[in-house]
């Protein structure tokens, strides 16, 4: 039948787009729910159309100085994974030295590694030096749990990259650091910006790791697992709504200015 042979030819297509929509179902539910106006106190049932949460998303006590800290914590902990993963990257993948390999394998084991035995790990460690949780513990545990998605993004795009570009800036009588900056570190670039742009995301959404080691801190997903405990206010709805149109226009953006560079690129 010609329904069957189209839907065999276009098995994959299909299969993808279920895929797709079962991943941004959530997302949408939260987007609706962000314009309701319950009667209770949960924000679980649909009861009718409402701007009040719009208006004024900080309404709710602590929420907005919840996300702020969790939007300050993101961004260090970002700087600090990015910097440090793109050194560990580039000595991994350019220098030749005593347990390399060990070194590159224990990388990935805070990627493996169940996030509740990490977080326990470090509270054990913070606690062993006198440490007092809060805002400084959880931007190294952060950072920690981070390096290793920004190390393994940075090292994929440096080991692709061909070494013939920075001979030849070399032989142009191009130094060092001039060669690291107009060459290396441009091509370098997407891999970078992937490392950062993943180490935000799970700084930002990380609960497990900070609820170890926070002590009174509360951050943006510690606020909303209180809040579920008593009350869902419909302000967490719309920080959700608002946060996952940033995240899809930043890739958008990034589309965009990828096909720009590769139209560019073409002779």
């Amino acid at each position: 039948m010609p329904v069957l042979r189209w839907i065999r030819r276009n098995l994959v297509v299909i299969a993808g787009l279920l895929t797709l929509a079962y991943m941004i179902l959530p997302n949408i539910v939260v987007m609706v729910f962000s314009f309701n106006k319950p009667n209770g106190r949960f924000n679980y049932a649909w009861q009718r159309f409402s701007l009040d949460a719009w208006k004024d998303p900080c309404g709710v006590a602590d929420l907005c100085g919840s996300l702020s800290l969790s939007l300050q914590i993101a961004f260090w902990a970002t700087v600090g994974a990015t910097a440090l993963g793109t050194a560990v990257a580039f000595a991994l993948v350019r220098y030749r030295f005593r347990a390399r390999g060990a070194i590159s394998s224990l990388i990935f084991l805070p990627m493996a590694m169940p996030e509740v035995v990490m977080a326990a790990s470090l509270l054990t460690l913070f606690l062993n030096m006198g440490a007092q949780l809060g805002f400084w513990t959880v931007l190294i545990a952060h950072i920690m749990f981070c390096l290793s998605f920004v190390v393994t993004a940075v090292k994929a795009r440096v080991m692709s990259m061909d070494p013939k570009l920075e001979e030849a800036a070399r032989d142009l009588y191009a130094g060092p650091v001039q060669t690291f900056v107009r060459v290396t570190l441009p091509i370098a670039a997407p891999g970078i910006a992937a490392g950062a742009l993943l180490a935000f995301a799970l700084s930002f959404d990380d609960f497990i790791i900070t609820n170890f080691n926070a002590g009174s801190t509360v951050t943006f997903p510690m606020f909303v697992w209180g809040s579920a405990q008593r009350g869902t206010p419909v302000q967490i709805n719309v920080i959700g709504t608002a946060m996952f149109i940033i995240a899809v226009m930043v890739v958008l953006v990034g589309q965009v200015i990828a096909s720009r560079r590769r139209n560019n690129a073409r002779p």
